[in-house]
């Protein structure tokens, strides 16, 4: 069973800065797009918080899984590398795009 994001004061203020567009209750609900948005424009505390909170596993979901259209190609690129998924360029998958 996928595990929910605690409902706090920090991950609520994380769900406001983050994806800001929803209320942080709905945007904690979606654990895929929470944590996409949080690897593609956290800063670096609030990405050691997250590496700190959710495990190397549940990152690599994410990436495996991803909500199209939040993942820039440098956070791509970037958490490809960081997890250990890409020694190279050529590793590294095409960003998912929406079909029309």
């Amino acid at each position: 069973m996928e595990r929910i994001i605690p409902y706090t004061p920090h991950s609520r203020t994380l769900a406001g800065k983050y994806v800001w567009w929803k209320r942080p209750e709905d945007a904690l609900r979606d654990k895929r797009h929470f944590l996409a948005s949080l690897m593609t424009y956290a800063t670096m505390k609030d990405t050691l918080w997250m590496e700190e909170n959710f495990s190397r596993k549940e990152l690599i979901d994410v990436l495996q899984n991803p909500p199209i259209g939040v993942f820039t190609p440098r956070a791509w690129h970037f958490w490809h590398y960081r997890l250990g998924l890409a020694d190279n360029e050529n590793d590294i998958p095409d960003l998912p795009r929406r079909g029309f």
